[in-house]
């Protein structure tokens, strides 16, 4: 019997993880610590979408319990269903066997409360987007993100299951495409025909499972591996816009350090043609054709969406939301070609 499957106790109803007694008090009426336990239990912040709490037990491996929320913590409205926790449970399931070694294992989950536990990394590790703002580039990891998302996108191939199993794509509509594309088409009139065209297109395209927010901060490096968190937007749908998301973080960063613009443009690349090597050609054409339209669409949500970049400034928002309606309007036909036009433009801001 799974945790999920057990009789709900009614004390634990609206329960908030964060708070530190609820949190006690529902993980022994549950029987999951003993009656007279008392773990150490840290808010883990930076995360918008979910209550997190890092539980450690003497002599046992340390969980992460994630609470999701109906309401997001950001400064505009934003809303979606808590029952995504089960979807990132499953996604987790999944990718334990798709990318073994690079995901934490499921401890539980209470679908009533919209909550789940998983295994936490162990200390030392280090969050890779943190790394990154300090100007800390590794190429070896950008090769090895590029090649983990090759693995989730070609993951069909072995497992044709996938393509029913996460066929639901309510969740990405509400945490993507309506804040990150739809939104921003009524914040930037002159971007809406493009970004409307391209969440019809999103919507028709259904080739591959996609992981929807593949980024830096979604990382945590431990003895040099990577490992991917949060799966609660997994879906089976375009696979360029894992690209296009994952990208704008590498040209965001270029943006905002310019002591570091090149390595993080040639971090950009070398992202890139990892990801490539690892494809099938079938895949490879498909993530080229959108790919450069998911990037530019992300670059603009990400200063104008409903989750805007927290380490640009209002001048740097400004200067990235012209570049991105810039080179929209040009015939940008593949990534690499991308990279040098964003990195042409930057340059050319820094005169």
């Amino acid at each position: 019997m799974t945790f999920a499957d057990r009789p709900m106790m009614a004390s634990a109803s609206g329960i908030d993880i964060e708070d530190r007694k609820q949190l006690l008090a529902y993980l022994r009426d549950a029987g999951l610590i003993g009656r007279f336990e008392e773990p150490v239990s840290e808010i883990l912040k930076g995360g918008v979408s979910n209550r997190t709490v890092r539980v450690g037990r003497p002599g046992q491996a340390d969980w992460v319990i994630k609470q999701a929320l109906p309401k997001l913590r950001v400064k505009v409205d934003w809303f979606s269903d808590p029952e995504r926790i089960q979807r990132e449970a499953a996604g987790l399931r999944w990718l334990a066997r798709i990318i073994p070694g690079h995901v934490p294992a499921v401890v539980f989950n209470d679908c009533a409360r919209h909550i789940l536990a998983m295994t936490a990394i162990p200390q030392p590790h280090d969050n890779w987007k943190a790394h990154l703002l300090k100007g800390c580039i590794k190429t070896e990891f950008a090769v090895s993100f590029g090649k983990l998302l090759a693995k989730i996108h070609g993951a069909a191939a072995e497992y044709p299951e996938l393509a029913e199993e996460f066929a639901e794509r309510r969740f990405f509509e509400e945490l993507r495409l309506e804040p990150y594309y739809g939104y921003t088409a009524t914040q930037t009139p002159s971007a809406a025909p493009f970004l409307r065209q391209l969440i019809e297109a999103t919507r028709a395209r259904q080739y591959a499972l996609v992981h929807g927010d593949y980024s830096p901060k979604n990382v945590l490096v431990h003895r040099r591996n990577l490992v991917i968190l949060d799966y609660e937007v997994i879906h089976f749908g375009d696979p360029a816009f894992d690209i296009g998301f994952s990208l704008t973080h590498f040209l965001s960063k270029a943006h905002h350090l310019p002591a570091r613009r090149d390595a993080f443009l040639d971090l950009a690349r070398r992202y890139w043609r990892s990801y490539l090597q690892e494809l099938t050609p079938q895949l490879k054409d498909r993530a080229r054709r959108f790919a450069v339209k998911h990037t530019l669409a992300c670059m603009l949500a990400r200063v104008a969406g409903r989750s805007p970049l927290e380490y640009l400034d209002g001048i740097e928002r400004e200067r990235q939301m012209g570049i991105a309606l810039d080179l929209m309007r040009q015939d940008i036909s593949d990534i690499p070609e991308l990279i040098e036009a964003v990195g042409a433009a930057l340059g050319r801001t820094d005169e």
